[in-house]
């Protein structure tokens, strides 16, 4: 078995959507390809929000180090304010005071092949950056999302912190993987110097056992019981951000659609689970109208939540025009879930043609009301009469977590011959 140091914020036991997956699952299944994870991540008090449903998931073989880290909102801040340079490049800096250590001594007992670190949270970066240029280790760079763009991060002060550590990661790495195609071509034309083989694509996917286990859960049989015959429920599952998923041309449609009679209390519902931004939604959901129709429900146990979403009966996306080089992690726990979507995204971005590639064609453009409710209203029609399309099983099977894993054993293994 050759050892690979991971270096990761999200991991059990914090909670949150499903930045926690890709790390815990990818330690778990590299495992069958001949790979050993050793985890550097930050201690609890550093998470918003934990629980322990998905502790039981690490493998025995992993090892796990929880380095000494703060937030500096939480731990350092006075009536909640705190001086900027704490929290640059991201309020955990402090994990680099535990976490350099930590590194070098696992380093030191396990000898990894590979350094691999994973964003956000931005100063895994550094970390990884850190211990590559001290130790001469091959250093995987996994950004998933891209770390800067026009006006993200707002703050000029942390844009310029970002933008240097993003030049630095990229010129250093020996590889940067992305999980969409959008994002590689944006680094590619950011950074012309990069030679090509750099890049490299991970997507995202679904854990089939995490599947397994929710339709096995007590939690999939109270969804099933609940389930309340006649009326139609839609489920959005996850973050819903004011600007990159602003659901207001969705209110605004849906609201047109009860004037309508298309839609009305009883026989229609919409959940928007864990939005994280429940107080601007309420207001809304209550300025349109839609109290008796729109739900906002808390965060869930995560298996719990892909119960919920097996026993929905369609599924929402929300992903605005400015995001077509990002792809929701959820679109391919949607898929597995064998469940019909509804897609509010531009049908020209990397989100859609996920979609378009299973044959999925219920896509509207996210700030458009019409278009919105024109789709609402046949996806709700399709509903009533069985007529929507879900992906075949073979589409479904290439977008999973054990497939991605086995991605990332052949590039570790071709970065080790």
């Amino acid at each position: 078995m050759k050892n690979i140091l991971m270096i990761a914020y999200h991991f059990p036991p914090v909670r949150v959507s499903s930045g926690i997956q890709r790390t815990l699952k990818f330690a778990n299944y590299l495992l069958d390809y001949g790979w050993t994870a050793q985890v550097l991540t930050v201690n609890p008090r550093a998470y918003e929000r934990v629980s322990d449903d998905q502790l039981h998931e690490i493998p025995a073989e992993v090892v796990v180090k929880r380095a000494f880290a703060l937030d500096t909102a939480k731990h350092l801040s006075i009536k909640g304010r705190y001086l900027s340079w704490l929290a640059l490049p991201d309020r955990w800096i402090s994990w680099w005071l535990g976490g350099m250590p930590s590194g070098l001594a696992l380093i030191r007992q396990y000898k990894p092949k590979i350094i691999w670190s994973t964003y956000p949270i931005a100063t895994a970066h550094l970390l990884g950056l850190i211990l590559h240029r001290m130790t001469g280790i091959p250093w995987v760079a996994d950004f998933r999302d891209s770390m800067t763009e026009d006006g993200y991060p707002t703050d000029p002060s942390q844009w310029r912190v970002f933008r240097w550590l993003e030049r630095q990661t990229v010129r250093h790495c020996t590889r940067a993987v992305f999980t969409t195609p959008g994002a590689i071509r944006m680094y590619a034309e950011r950074y012309p110097e990069i030679p090509a083989s750099r890049w490299a694509l991970i997507a995202n996917g679904y854990d089939e056992e995490n599947f397994v286990r929710a339709e096995q859960s007590e939690a999939y049989r109270q969804a099933l019981a609940a389930k309340n015959n006649g009326q139609i429920v839609l489920l959005h599952s996850g973050l819903l951000y004011p600007s990159e998923r602003d659901p207001r041309q969705f209110f605004r449609a849906l609201a047109e659609l009860k004037q309508s009679g298309r839609v009305a209390a009883g026989r229609f519902k919409v959940i928007l689970r864990a939005t994280g931004h429940d107080g601007l939604h309420r207001q809304l959901i209550a300025d349109n109208g839609l109290d008796e129709l729109v739900f906002l429900e808390p965060s869930i146990a995560y298996e719990a939540a892909l119960a919920e979403m097996l026993t929905a009966d369609g599924l929402l996306v929300f992903q605005a025009a400015n995001c077509n080089h990002q792809i929701p992690a959820k679109i391919y726990e949607y898929l597995r879930a064998r469940r019909p979507i509804l897609a509010l995204t531009d049908p020209k971005g990397d989100t859609a043609k996920v979609l378009l590639d299973a044959g999925l064609t219920g896509i509207a453009p996210l700030d458009d009301k019409a278009a919105i409710a024109g789709k609402l209203a046949e996806f709700i029609d399709d509903l009533q009469n069985n007529r929507n399309s879900i992906a075949d099983d073979s589409y479904i099977a290439l977008q999973s977590r054990q497939a991605r894993t086995r991605q990332l054993a052949e590039l570790l293994d071709s970065m080790c011959k």
